[in-house]
């Protein structure tokens, strides 16, 4: 019996070190081939961050969105197309070692390409800082709100979103670990939130199987001025298909 308790404490251990040494390919699934973008420009930022960029306005509001895990900048253009009817113009920063941009993903290299991309923004291409409005989906929401706790941005819209990455995880498999211990890219939003005073949207369907409804509802009570709306019978992959997500969407980005 001795010797059968070892033998699996070795084997917890052992995965407990292997989940360590992959996680970031299981946070970070990037996509191997380079979407194009259509009729929507990249503009390619110093420092190695592609952008994809649409002006539908001199001095309207400018989104700028940061996607999902498995998502990447060639396939916003349908969200660019949409917003320029409003007369919001448009930006998608993409991560590190995702399609066209070069370096390893992680938490601290993302928050420093979209730092970048926005001081390309309101410096060289001259977007007055008082017009960006942040935009999230899925893990691209901590990335959001990081940005928002550090200063940037007016408005705030999360689609998707969580308290942290470790509440995920403590969500699914993988709760039979430490994940507390071994998690390197927290995302921590729900210690973030309370200090971001400006207007928040949270955008979450009622049926998401990998973010709960639950996780997004918390992180808005945190906010001190957050709205939630809660998309009835929406997935995590199917948000936008529910009319209610763009429609609600538009009107707070573009008011």
């Amino acid at each position: 019996m001795m010797v059968l308790l070892l033998v699996l404490a070795a084997a917890y251990v052992g995965l407990c070190a292997a989940l360590f040494f992959v996680q970031r390919s299981l946070v970070f699934p990037a996509p191997r081939e380079r979407a194009t973008s259509g009729t929507t420009p990249i503009v390619e930022v110093p420092g190695g961050t592609p952008m994809l960029w649409s002006s539908a306005d001199d001095r309207g509001p400018v989104v700028v969105h940061f996607h999902g895990n498995g998502e990447q900048i060639g396939s916003l253009g349908w969200l660019g197309e949409q917003l320029a009817k409003a007369h919001v113009s448009f930006a998608a920063v993409e991560y590190p070692g995702y399609p066209g941009a070069p370096g390893a993903p992680s938490e601290s290299s993302i928050v420093a390409a979209a730092e970048r991309a926005l001081r390309h923004l309101t410096g060289p291409m001259g977007i007055a800082r008082e017009r960006i409005v942040l935009s999230g989906q899925s893990l691209g929401t901590g990335v959001a709100v990081r940005l928002a706790a550090n200063g940037w941005g007016t408005r705030l819209v999360l689609l998707s979103p969580y308290t942290s990455m470790t509440a995920i995880a403590d969500q699914g498999i993988y709760r039979v670990f430490p994940v507390r211990l071994l998690m390197r890219d927290r995302f921590d939003s729900g210690s973030l939130a309370s200090r971001i005073a400006i207007p928040v949207l949270v955008l979450h369907g009622n049926r998401d199987g990998v973010v709960p409804f639950a996780l997004g509802r918390a992180l808005a009570e945190t906010f001190p001025h957050a709205r939630l709306v809660e998309v009835p019978d929406a997935g995590h992959n199917d948000l936008w298909d529910h009319p209610p997500t763009m429609a609600e969407y538009l009107a707070f980005v573009a008011r």
